[in-house]
Order: structure tokens, then C-alpha cells, then sequence
């Protein structure tokens, strides 16, 4: 057991080769530790030569809390002059990486375990200020500072087979609430949010990946989208090999939508108002966007009695068909099939039988008919690129929105993005002046 007083206060300190010169307990306030190096004298680090004490400063570090209480590590910095006349460096400041980083006000330890706390464990930025009796943009800089490495590993991002993009709302700015998004970019395979763009148009997908190296882009043989234009140009600018795969979800969520409007237009037409609670179309609307399977006998039966009520020209009795029929698409399994299917019923839709907002879902299937072939041969979905940002949607509201992108993207791939935590006690923190 250890009871030299000198010595049993270094091992409560923690920092190796410190020597604890005093402490401050200040009533209502944090408790202060005062410390120096034990550093021998070094070497100028410009003509090698040996330096001169010339005094110390003292810079106060936010720590861990100690024994319930916010706590202070004043760290008295040995500053050294060069007496060689002809050296340019004159004087410098002694650093010591295991106590506190350059330009962060925050102990190493402290910096590496509020990082591991906002990222990993998503607790607030203002709970941490709190908890260590500091300022939050004190805790953001070195979530930000010890961040950045982490997300910027080039081990982070692996190889990838399936690459989804899909954009998020980043967040409602000035004065007019104007919407700025982001993109997602996932590995759908692996569940992985490998990045966060900023905006959501091709060029910035297309600048992200112009920065992959070609091997990289070679090994993606599915890209997956939802029925979004930016995306297929950008893929097929910068993936040209690469089979795009339209999502399902997205495809099934169009008929629906399709439908519905075919419903509210009758709706209009036939009673001269919208939906009221006692409308027969009104009264369908959830039946509508039902799976037909999922529909019990009395449920069908309400349907159609609905349905004869409220539709007297068949319009919503057929936007209903032609959505049961595009889900019909998923029931194939013969790839060629599937794509002469969906060839054959983007024609069908586009009769002039059929109601105008069927048409237009008709022309919009033969647009993207290989796409949503393409499902049946890769068998991939944007459904983890959707939970990828159900992810950010959790940052987002942990820190009650964000104005400043670089926060958002450290905060969100430190949650979503897998980075390698065993890497959190080596890597060298940003600065936080140049950290992107």
C-alpha cells in the first residue's frame, strides 16, 4: 500500500509522469488540480540545440469528473527559448499528448470519453456540459477533434457489393425555415452508412464518388435507388457496370399514392367537395391502400359496397386493380419474366381506358421497367438505407437539430456509420480549426 501523500495524489491524477503541485477546492465550483511535467529538458526542435526555461503558463483543462464533482486539471506549460541567435524558432511551448491535444480545453482522457459517450452512446452534447461543469461547444470540439479520425479511417468504409443512395432533411434554415438536405450513402448489404453528403443532387453523389479509388467502384455490382432521376444519373455517370435495382417500397408507395389521388378527384367530381367522415370514398380510403390478401370477408364485401356507392364510373375500381397488379410484380420469380411483365404492364396502364393518373404511373413504370426488373435478379432493397437514416433521424432529435453540417456528419456516422471504437484510445485527434 502506498501512503506517501505526494504520491497517492499522481495515482488519483492518473497522467503518469505528472507532478501535482497543489489543489484548489473552490465552494459551488469544480475542483482544481495543479501539475507539471517531469519531462526532461528538450531539444530545439529547429537547430537541435539545448533551450533555456523561460516560464510557465498555466492553461486550465476540463477533465473527468471526480468523486461526484466537475474537475480541472491547470496544466503549468513550460515555455523554452533557443539562445542560439541564428535559430529561427526563439521560443516554443512544452506539449505532452497524453495530457491534453493542441488547441483542445479538454483533458485527453476526457476528449476520448465524451466522444465515446456522444457517439457511440448517443447522450446529448448539453448532458456532457453539464455532467463536467463545462461549455457545450467545449465538448463539441473535442467530439469533433477525436471524431474526425474515426470516421475518416480508411478501414471504415470496406468493400461494397450494393450501394444505395437516398436522401434526409438536414435541417429548416433562415428565416424562411428553407429545407437543406443530405444524402445517405449506405451499404445496403451490410446495413452501413458509409457517408453523409451534403444536398441531395447527382453532383455531389458523383463528387463522392470520384473521390473511390476505381477498384472500389468495380466491386459494386448493384446500385439501388428509389425512383429518383439525380441518382440514375449518377450512377450511370460514375457506376456504368454497376445493375441499378429500383426499391420495391418505392415503387408500391407510388401505385398507392397514384390510387389514392384517382379517389379524391371521383371524390370531387361525383360530390363537389372533399372527403367528409360519411363519404362512401372517404369511408375506403384505408381499404384501398389494404393488400388485397390481408382483407377478411367482411372487409372485401365493405370494399365493394363502398365502391358502388362512391365510384360510378369504375375509375377507383381500377387504380385499385392496377395497384394489387404492380405488387403482383414482387409474386415472379424468373427474372426475364418479371422484365417482360413489367414491359407488358407499363402498356397496359397507359391505356385510355384507364384513369390519367394510371397513365401516368403506366409511363412512369416503362421508364424505369429494367430498374424494377432488376429486383428479381439482385434481390436488394433501399430498406437499410431507410433505417440508416431512421439513424440520423435519432441524432437529430438527441440534439434537437443542428445548424452546422460538419456536427451533423461526425455526430451521425459516429452513430451509424460502424466505426472501429478498439481505435478510439490510439488515434491522433483533428484539430479542431482544420477538421472538415
Amino acid at each position: 500500500m502506498i501512503v506517501d501523500p505526494t504520491r497517492v495524489c499522481e495515482l488519483l491524477v492518473g497522467l503518469g509522469d505528472v507532478m501535482v503541485l497543489g489543489a484548489e477546492d473552490e465552494t459551488g465550483g469544480p475542483v482544481r488540480v495543479h501539475v507539471e511535467t517531469r519531462s526532461e529538458r528538450p531539444e530545439c526542435p529547429s537547430c537541435g540545440g539545448l533551450v533555456w526555461s523561460k516560464d510557465q503558463r498555466p492553461v486550465e483543462l476540463v477533465d473527468l469528473a471526480a468523486f461526484g464533482r466537475p474537475a480541472r486539471l491547470v496544466w503549468h506549460k513550460r515555455r523554452w527559448s533557443c539562445p542560439a541567435p541564428s535559430c529561427p524558432v526563439g521560443s516554443f511551448t512544452e506539449t505532452a499528448p497524453h495530457i491534453a491535444a493542441a488547441r483542445v480545453a479538454m483533458t485527453d482522457r476526457a476528449g476520448r470519453w465524451v466522444t465515446e459517450q456522444v457517439g457511440r452512446h448517443k447522450r446529448s452534447v448539453n448532458e456532457l456540459a453539464v455532467e463536467l461543469g463545462c461549455d457545450w461547444h467545449t465538448i463539441n470540439d473535442a467530439v469533433v477533434a477525436y471524431g474526425t479520425p474515426l470516421v475518416e479511417d480508411p478501414g471504415r468504409i470496406g468493400e461494397v457489393q450494393a450501394l444505395g443512395l437516398d436522401e434526409t432533411l438536414f435541417a429548416r434554415l433562415g428565416r424562411w425555415r428553407t429545407q437543406n438536405w443530405s444524402t445517405s450513402v449506405v451499404d445496403v448489404r451490410r446495413g452501413q452508412l458509409l457517408d453523409v453528403l451534403e444536398g441531395r443532387s447527382s453532383a455531389g453523389a458523383c463528387e463522392w464518388l470520384t473521390g473511390r479509388d476505381q477498384a472500389w467502384l468495380d466491386a459494386i455490382a448493384w446500385a439501388v435507388l428509389d425512383l429518383s432521376g439525380p441518382w440514375r444519373l449518377a450512377f450511370t455517370t460514375m457506376l456504368p457496370n454497376a445493375v441499378q435495382v429500383a426499391d420495391p417500397f418505392h415503387l408500391v408507395k407510388l401505385a398507392n399514392t397514384r390510387l389514392d389521388e384517382v379517389r379524391r378527384r371521383v371524390q370531387h367530381e361525383t360530390l363537389g367537395h372533399r372527403g367528409h367522415r360519411n363519404d362512401p370514398l372517404y369511408r375506403s380510403r384505408r381499404l384501398l391502400t389494404k393488400a388485397a390478401e390481408r382483407l377478411d370477408d367482411k372487409g372485401t364485401t365493405k370494399l365493394t359496397g363502398l365502391l358502388e356507392a362512391g365510384d360510378p364510373r369504375g375509375e377507383v375500381r381500377t387504380a385499385w386493380h392496377a395497384k394489387e397488379v404492380v405488387r403482383s410484380i414482387y409474386d415472379h420469380t424468373d427474372p426475364d419474366l418479371a422484365l417482360e411483365f413489367v414491359t407488358q404492364l407499363g402498356t397496359d396502364l397507359q391505356d385510355e381506358s384507364c384513369p390519367p393518373e394510371i397513365r401516368q404511373l403506366g409511363r412512369t413504370i416503362t421508364k424505369w421497367r429494367t430498374q424494377i426488373a432488376a429486383w428479381h435478379q439482385a434481390h436488394v432493397s433501399n430498406g437499410p438505407t431507410e433505417a440508416a437514416n431512421n439513424l440520423i433521424k435519432v441524432v437529430k432529435r438527441i440534439a434537437f437539430g443542428f445548424k452546422s453540417f460538419r456536427n451533423y456528419r461526425i455526430r451521425t456516422l459516429l452513430y451509424a456509420g460502424q466505426p472501429n471504437w478498439d481505435l478510439l484510445a490510439t488515434v491522433t485527434p483533428a484539430s479542431p480549426t482544420t477538421s472538415p
